[in-house]
């Protein structure tokens, strides 16, 4: 009988993401038929996945997926008992849904929420150069040669940015489309030159802009999740 790995498991069922299982099960929050296992094992069907002393059923049949305007100051975690201003509380939804990817705390914008942990690892691959548009509103004049050094890679986090595409909005806002997703990026690639954000909006991720008031939600259209099931 096929088998499937824990992670994988919990990530079809709508549990949570192959990223965030690892770290459940590292963190030895996951059995299977009681007894505690490692990364990497493999479940049938007749066995008893929990986490937490929850038992987890396979496969979710309607999956829900969200286009969400986070506001400023809201956190990006599932941990609602660690955090008190976190984005699970904030939209309060019917059933456990868990962000795609994250936007810190200071940012705001669009992110997606969803229960179907497959299409996470699809968005989120890094080597798959998926598009996200931000907004940047900074401190003080902006120059496009400054744009053109921020196009051309910024050394931060020992590492080297990859080229990027900028455009001129005025003095004090430009827009920043990256294929990647580094710590604190955009604040870094600036403070690099001497700018601070003062305020950081993502307004596009791959092929959905950012159409809602902020801190409210919407379902994504069959259209916008069928191309994202296609990436």
């Amino acid at each position: 009988m096929d088998k499937t790995r824990v992670n994988k498991f919990l990530s079809q069922s709508g549990f949570c993401s192959r990223r965030e299982a690892d770290k459940l099960i590292t963190q030895g929050r996951v059995t299977v038929n009681n007894n505690s296992i490692d990364p990497g094992y493999k479940v049938a069907e007749e066995d008893i996945v929990k986490v937490d002393g929850e038992i987890i059923k396979n496969k979710i049949k309607n999956f829900t997926y969200i286009a969400f305007n986070k506001p400023k100051g809201i956190v990006c975690t599932t941990d609602t008992e660690r955090e008190e201003k976190n984005i699970i509380d904030f939209i309060n939804y019917k059933k456990r849904i868990f962000p795609i990817g994250r936007l810190d705390k200071l940012s705001e914008g669009l992110i997606f929420l969803t229960d179907d942990g497959d299409i996470v690892n699809r968005i989120l691959r890094s080597r798959n150069n998926h598009e996200k548009e931000y907004l940047v509103t900074i401190n003080k004049k902006i120059t496009k040669p400054i744009l053109k050094k921020l196009e051309n890679g910024v050394p931060i986090l020992n590492t080297r940015t990859r080229k990027c595409q900028t455009k001129y909005v005025n003095e004090y806002q430009f827009k920043i489309i990256l294929t990647q997703g580094l710590n604190r990026q955009i604040r870094r690639m600036c403070e690099y030159f001497d700018y601070k954000v003062k305020k950081l909006e993502r307004i596009r991720i791959i092929n959905i802009n950012l159409d809602i008031p902020r801190g409210k939600w919407r379902y994504l259209k069959n259209d916008e999740i069928k191309y994202l099931k296609n990436l």
